[in-house]
C-alpha cells in the first residue's frame, strides 16, 4: 500500500490529484487549512488532516497523525495579491514566499523521518511554468503575459529547491511538476486545460519508478529541459 500526503488537497488540482491517486490504489492523506472544507476529498475516500503549511505546529501535528508515508506532494500554494510592480511591496512578497516556498520546506523537513522509512520515497513539488524564465519570455507562451513578481519568483524557487533536495536525498525521487494553464479557482477558470490534464505531470511523478528521474521538472508532455 502506498501512503501519500497531498497538501492543499481540498479543491482544484489537489482534489483531482487525490482522486486519481486513490483510484490508482494509494491511501491518501489530504492536508488542508480547514478540514470543514474537505467534504469533496473525504467523499473520495481520503483521510483529511488539518495542515496549514505556514504553521509549524500544524505541520508537526499532521505528521503525528500519519503512520507511514511513501509519497509527499507539496501542492498547496497561493497566487497572492500583487500582480504588477505598482502593487508590489515586501509584505506581498513575503506572504507568497512563506506559503509557496517556505511552506514546502516546513512540510518536507517534517515528513523526512517518515519518508526515510519508506522503501521508495517520492516527493513531488508543484511548481509552474510561470517560474521558468524561458517560458515567461517565450513568444506565444501562456506564461508571457504574467507580470506578477511574487508568484513567478516563488515558483522559480520551487524548481531550484527541488534540484537541491534531489541532490541531498539520492535514494529519493524528488521532482517538480508544471500543471500548465489549467482552469481552476486560481485563475477564475480561465485556463484552457482541464484539472485532469493539469494533474498529469504530478500524478506521473508521484508514481515514478525507483529508478526513475529525480531532480527534474516535468509538464504533462514530459521533461522540461534546464
Amino acid at each position: 500500500m502506498t501512503n501519500t500526503l497531498i497538501t492543499g488537497a481540498n479543491r482544484s488540482l489537489g482534489l483531482e490529484t487525490a482522486r486519481r491517486l486513490i483510484e490508482a490504489g494509494h491511501t491518501v492523506y489530504a492536508g488542508m487549512r480547514d478540514p470543514a472544507g474537505g467534504e469533496a476529498v473525504r467523499e473520495l475516500g481520503a483521510r483529511v488532516l488539518q495542515l496549514d503549511v505556514t504553521d509549524q505546529d500544524s505541520v508537526d501535528a499532521a505528521m503525528r497523525d500519519i503512520p507511514a508515508l511513501d509519497v509527499l506532494i507539496n501542492n498547496a500554494g497561493v497566487l497572492g495579491h500583487s500582480f504588477t510592480v505598482d502593487d508590489l511591496d515586501a509584505t506581498a512578497m513575503q506572504t507568497v514566499l512563506d506559503t509557496n516556498v517556505v511552506g514546502i520546506v516546513r512540510v518536507t523537513q517534517a515528513a523526512l523521518p517518515l519518508l526515510r522509512e519508506s522503501t521508495h520515497p517520492v516527493v513531488v513539488n508543484v511548481a509552474s511554468g510561470v517560474g521558468w524564465p524561458r517560458f515567461l519570455l517565450g513568444e506565444g507562451r501562456d506564461e508571457r503575459p504574467v507580470l506578477s513578481v511574487p508568484y513567478a519568483a516563488s515558483k522559480a524557487a520551487v524548481v531550484a529547491l527541488t534540484v537541491q533536495y534531489a541532490k541531498n536525498l539520492p535514494t529519493f525521487r524528488v521532482n517538480a511538476s508544471d500543471p500548465g494553464y489549467t482552469a481552476t479557482d486560481f485563475n477564475g477558470h480561465s485556463g484552457h486545460q482541464t484539472v485532469t490534464e493539469g494533474t498529469d505531470a504530478t500524478v506521473a511523478l508521484a508514481m515514478v519508478a525507483p529508478d526513475g528521474p529525480t531532480g527534474e521538472f516535468h509538464d504533462r508532455t514530459g521533461r522540461i529541459a534546464y
